[in-house]
């Protein structure tokens, strides 16, 4: 049984929009994430984008929190800060997932594709997007990497398994972002070529077993091999041989 009821959800934006468009704080509204791109099935939640004018955005963010728990009977919310941005993420009866996001007017706007403008004027704000740092992906990967060998040695095997998860998320989103799909949550994880997925689907364990933790470590290695060099070839040429120390069990003498 689907946990979304896909029906309430286009009532509930449908009835959202009109509330932002009759908001004179309000000065625009976007769709966003899969509703936006028409790649929303039954489990998928709702996310808004509301520009806020001159205002003050917490009296804003109050304002619409009141509504969502008044009308909409929400179980829940919590902030998800981004840069100006503030998303209000709410849970409402059956399971269904609000997100809306806040921001000042000269901030609302597109950073990626899954936009689509219901009334206002965005600002194009994806040249100003971050791009990712090379160095401290790299930084990050031999860490994890490192790190869960060491716990594996230690016998700390679910410590040894989160930084194995941390490792694998990492080459993930780089494989993502090279190939231009989205980088966030492994919401483009599916869409890696076949190939790529199959060796990060190697990468996952089903126990904290020694055994288990190393092959899982080898793997991981593996896909480093080839993800490595596309970031930094440079720093490929000089970790790679070095990381290589991680594999297998160590071995009396060894």
């Amino acid at each position: 049984m689907d946990i979304v009821d896909r029906m309430r959800r286009d009532e509930v934006r449908d009835q959202l929009l009109q509330l932002a468009e009759d908001d004179p704080m309000i000065i625009g509204a976007a769709l966003t994430g899969s509703v936006a791109t028409g790649a929303a099935d039954d489990w998928s939640d709702l996310d808004l984008a509301l520009g806020v004018g001159d205002h003050d955005l917490a009296a804003v963010l109050d304002r619409w929190t009141r509504t969502m728990v008044e009308q909409y009977g929400a179980l829940h919310h919590w902030d998800l800060p981004a840069a100006e941005w503030i998303y209000r993420v709410f849970l409402l009866p059956g399971l269904l997932e609000i997100d809306i996001g806040f921001a000042p007017a000269d901030q609302w706007g597109p950073r990626a594709d899954s936009w689509r403008t219901i009334f206002g004027d965005p600002a194009d704000l994806r040249a100003d997007h971050p791009t990712a740092d090379a160095r401290t992906w790299v930084g990050h990967l031999w860490h994890h990497l490192i790190h869960a060998r060491t716990a594996t040695e230690r016998g700390h095997g679910l410590q040894a398994a989160h930084w194995v998860a941390a490792a694998r998320d990492l080459i993930i989103e780089s494989a993502c972002g090279r190939l231009g799909l989205p980088t966030a949550y492994g919401k483009g994880a599916h869409l890696l070529p076949a190939e790529l997925r199959t060796a990060l689907e190697s990468t996952l364990i089903g126990t904290t077993d020694p055994d288990d933790l190393h092959r899982a470590i080898d793997a991981l290695l593996d896909v480093a091999a080839t993800e490595l060099p596309a970031v930094d070839p440079a720093a490929a040429e000089v970790l790679l041989p070095a990381l290589a120390r991680l594999r297998g069990p160590v071995h009396p003498g060894g």
